[in-house]
């Protein structure tokens, strides 16, 4: 307990999954929290399902695929709490986003340019926003910072389908090594987690593929997809200071399913 107390964290996506439970966990582990997401309606959800009160949270509606979002996020989080410390950003969309935007999660001969630039925004483009505000924002403060990029195993390993997603996530896991190199001499650190195949609303329309032991074997030794509370952990490590060492890094959290690779 209290391994980010003092501590003032943004969480992106924090409307459900990996970035409801790490705004729960961070909350519970003495940060001040500040959960940013599309959907009020899923913000207030999470911020009911927290351990503290109005005086060290705050949820904010937002469309981070806009360039002028991830401004507006920062602006009001400095407003509230006088400075930052933390950034996870666990904003995305994956398997189920092919639910409301068909053509999306294709391979890249049967995907448009559309759905292309679509996912990008979404996937990388809220990443770069935020990113280049924490570098921004730390540097200013003078006291450094943590990011931690919520990637996805698809970002290291080939899928014949959902093309756009799996670049996005690989363009995050080395633009978050290359941030590690340009900001270290900053106090900056800045890692990655690449969680395997998780129970989230994400991949909600695919789960039943766990049904089947001998199918759930196949993708993971584990036979059962992750929790959001397990990934939640792993940012926890890598934002805390116990991870003072670690940057650059790419923490795999898949059951074992990239072993076999």
């Amino acid at each position: 307990m209290n391994r980010l107390a003092g501590k003032v964290a943004i969480i992106t996506g924090a409307g459900s999954g990996v970035g409801r439970a790490c705004m729960q966990l961070f909350a519970e582990e003495g940060a001040c929290v500040v959960g940013v997401g599309r959907t009020r309606s899923s913000l207030e959800d999470s911020i009911a399902s927290l351990s503290v009160g109005p005086e060290r949270s705050l949820i904010i509606t937002a469309d981070l695929s806009k360039e002028s979002a991830s401004t507006e996020v920062f602006n009001a989080t400095r407003q509230k709490f006088g400075k930052l410390d933390l950034v996870i950003n666990a904003a995305g969309v994956g398997y189920s986003w092919q639910d409301r935007s068909p053509g999306s999660m294709n391979d890249l001969a049967n995907t448009t340019a559309e759905k292309w630039r679509e996912v990008m925004a979404i996937n990388l483009d809220s990443c770069f926003y935020m990113c280049r505000e924490a570098v921004n924002t730390f540097r200013k403060q003078g006291s450094g910072g943590a990011i931690v990029n919520v990637a996805s195993i698809s970002g290291m390993l080939g899928l014949a389908g959902a093309h756009t997603y799996t670049a996005a996530k690989a363009a995050m896991i080395n633009l978050t090594r290359s941030m590690c190199v340009a900001y270290a001499k900053d106090n900056i650190r800045a890692n990655c987690l690449a969680p395997g195949f998780i129970a989230t609303p994400m991949v909600a329309s695919v789960l039943n593929i766990f049904d089947d032991q001998a199918t759930a074997e196949r993708i993971t030794p584990m036979r059962r997809p992750g929790t959001a509370g397990e990934m939640a952990y792993g940012c926890l490590y890598l934002a805390s200071d116990e991870a003072s060492y670690c940057n650059g890094s790419v923490l795999v959290i898949d059951g074992g399913s990239s072993a076999r690779q």
